[in-house]
C-alpha cells in the first residue's frame, strides 16, 4: 500500500498547451505540513461538492479560518465547458452546498473566470497563503492545477476515486490498459479507507470576500425551460446523494439482473452524485459492501469509473481522438448528408422504439438507462454510421452525469476504437435487445404513440404492421444498417 500512501497521480502526458512548471502534488498531511496562523486558507471546490469524507476540507479546517470557493471556470475546459444539463445540476448542487456550509458557520464564495486568476485574486484580497483541493484528472483541471501552483501553495488530496491513477500497476510497472486485470488489481487494495465525517464546525475568517450571486450565472434554462421535469427525478446535493444510496441498498442483490431491464428501477442512480462529488466513492463502497447482499457486480462499476480516469490520464484527448489510430481510416457519413438521421436520433424519431425511448428519456430527465445508452450509442455509430464523437458531444450536453472520463471511454468502447473496447463488428440488434430485456413498459412510458400496442408488437411495430401513423417508420432497416457498417469497417481495414 506504500504506492497509495504516496498518492501517485497521472503519469501520462499533459495536453500540449499546459504550462511547463509541474505542480507539486501533496495528497495528505505528510506532504502538506499543517500551517498554524491566523491567515485564512482557500478551499478550492470543483467536482467534490460535499462536506463528508472531504480530505481537502479536513486538512483546511486544521489550519485555521477556511474560505470555501467555487469558480465557474469555462476558460480552461474551452470546448469541454459543462453542458446545459450539468449546469442545471450545478446550480442546485451549489445551492445545497452553501446551505450545508452555513449550518457549519461558513459559506460558499462564488467567482467566475480562470481558476488560477480567481484564486490569486482571492489570496490577495484575504491574505490567504495556501489552497487545499482534491485531485481531478480531466486535462483542463490538470492544466488549472499547474497554473494555480505557479503562484500559490497548492495542496492536493485524494478522494475523488477509489484509488488515485498510478496506485496500481502491472507486473512490469506500467499502467493497466485493459479493464479486467485492472479490476483485479484494484480489488486487492479494497476496501478503501473508512470515510470520515463532516467537521462539526468550519472556522470562518474575520471578514468574508465578495461573492457572485448564483442567479447571475444563469445556469438554469429559461426560454424554453427544457429541464422542468428534472426535479421529478433528481435532488442534487449531498443529502440527495445519501438518499439515493440508502434507497439502493435494498436492491443491491438484484442489480446484476435488474441493471439490464429498462422497465425496472434497478440502477443506483448515483452517477451524477458521484460525478459532482456529492458523495465519495469510498462512502458508496462501504455502504454497498456492508448491505448483506452480493454487491460484486455493482462494486466493479465503481472500479470501471476509476479505470476510465486512468485512461484519460494517459490519453487526455480521449474525448476527441480515437484511442486506436487504425480507426482514423473509417469513413463516417458526413453530417451534411446524414444530418436528418442525426436529428432523428437526438429527438427519438428513428422508428426503433427502444432507441427512441432512451433518447426521449435523456431529454426529459437528463439521464438514460445504462443498457439503453449502449443500444442508442451502437445504433448511431453502426446503423447510422455517424462518428461516435457527435454522439458523445450530444450526451455531454444533455446528461446530468456527463463525466469526461466515463463518457469518452464508454463511447469509444461501443465504437470499438477504445483501448479496451467492444469489437466494431459486434453490432447490437436494437429490436431483439428490446424484447430480450423486456423493455415494453419502458417504451410505453417514453413513446406514448405506442402505448396501446401489446408486448408482441411494441418492440417492432413496423414489421408487425402495427405502427401508428403518429410514429415514424424505421429510418433504416437493421440488415441494411449492419451491412453498411461492416462494409465501411472492411474498407477502413483495407
Amino acid at each position: 500500500m506504500d504506492r497509495i500512501a504516496h498518492g501517485l497521480i497521472c503519469d501520462g502526458p499533459l495536453v500540449h498547451n499546459m504550462p511547463d512548471r509541474v505542480v507539486g502534488t501533496r495528497p495528505g498531511a505528510a506532504h502538506c505540513p499543517i500551517m498554524s496562523s491566523n491567515a485564512p486558507v482557500l478551499l478550492w471546490l470543483r467536482q467534490d461538492l460535499r462536506l463528508s469524507d472531504q480530505a481537502a476540507l479536513a486538512a483546511a479546517v486544521q489550519e485555521g479560518p477556511v474560505i470555501p470557493v467555487y469558480i465557474l471556470d469555462d476558460d480552461m475546459p474551452r470546448s469541454w465547458a459543462m453542458g446545459g444539463a450539468s449546469r442545471w445540476w450545478l446550480h442546485h448542487s451549489l445551492t445545497s452546498l452553501d446551505e450545508r456550509l452555513r449550518e457549519k458557520g461558513s459559506r460558499l464564495i462564488l467567482r467566475r473566470g480562470a481558476s488560477a486568476d480567481m484564486l490569486a485574486q482571492l489570496a490577495e484580497e484575504t491574505g490567504a497563503r495556501r489552497v487545499h483541493a482534491l485531485h481531478h484528472y480531466e486535462p483542463w483541471w490538470r492544466n488549472a492545477e499547474k497554473a494555480v501552483a505557479k503562484t500559490l501553495d497548492l495542496c492536493l488530496h485524494d478522494g475523488g476515486l477509489l484509488l488515485p491513477p498510478g496506485a496500481v500497476r502491472t507486473g512490469a510497472g506500467g499502467i493497466y490498459r485493459i479493464y479486467t486485470p485492472f479490476s483485479r488489481a484494484v480489488m486487492d487494495h479494497m476496501p478503501p479507507s473508512t470515510p470520515t465525517r463532516a467537521p462539526a464546525a468550519i472556522p470562518s475568517p474575520d471578514q468574508w470576500p465578495a461573492s457572485d450571486a448564483l442567479e447571475d450565472w444563469a445556469l438554469l434554462p429559461t426560454k424554453p425551460d427544457w429541464a422542468s421535469g428534472f426535479t421529478e427525478d433528481w435532488t442534487p446535493g449531498e443529502a440527495g446523494a445519501r438518499a439515493h444510496l440508502t434507497s439502493f441498498l435494498d436492491e443491491v442483490g438484484d442489480y446484476p439482473v435488474a441493471r439490464n431491464l429498462p422497465s425496472v428501477e434497478g440502477s443506483s442512480r448515483l452517477s451524477a452524485h458521484l460525478h459532482f462529488g456529492e458523495i465519495s466513492p469510498a462512502t458508496v463502497w462501504h455502504r454497498v459492501a456492508s448491505s448483506g447482499q452480493d454487491a460484486t457486480i455493482y462494486l466493479k462499476e465503481l472500479i470501471w469509473r476509476d479505470y476510465a480516469h486512468v485512461q484519460i490520464c494517459q490519453m487526455p484527448t480521449y474525448g476527441s481522438e480515437n484511442a486506436r489510430s487504425d480507426f482514423d481510416a473509417l469513413q463516417w457519413r458526413d453530417l451534411r448528408s446524414a444530418g436528418t438521421d442525426f436529428t432523428a436520433w437526438k429527438t427519438g424519431r428513428t422508428g426503433y422504439p427502444i432507441v427512441d425511448a432512451g433518447m426521449r428519456q435523456l431529454w426529459a430527465t437528463g439521464w438514460m438507462h445504462n443498457r439503453v445508452r449502449m443500444i442508442a450509442a451502437s445504433f448511431l455509430i453502426k446503423h447510422l454510421l455517424i462518428d461516435w464523437r457527435h454522439g458523445a458531444r450530444w450526451f455531454w450536453d444533455t446528461l446530468v452525469d456527463a463525466s469526461y472520463a466515463n463518457n469518452s471511454v464508454n463511447w469509444q468502447w461501443v465504437a470499438g476504437s477504445g483501448v479496451d473496447a467492444n469489437l466494431f463488428t459486434r453490432i447490437m440488434a436494437p429490436l431483439s435487445q428490446s424484447e430480450k430485456f423486456d423493455a415494453a413498459a419502458y417504451i410505453r412510458r417514453w413513446v406514448p404513440e405506442l402505448a396501446d400496442l401489446n408486448d408482441s408488437f411494441i418492440h417492432d411495430p413496423d414489421t408487425h404492421g402495427a405502427r401508428p401513423a403518429a410514429y415514424p417508420p424505421k429510418i433504416i432497416e437493421h440488415r441494411e444498417g449492419r451491412e453498411r457498417a461492416l462494409a465501411a469497417y472492411r474498407h477502413a481495414k483495407g
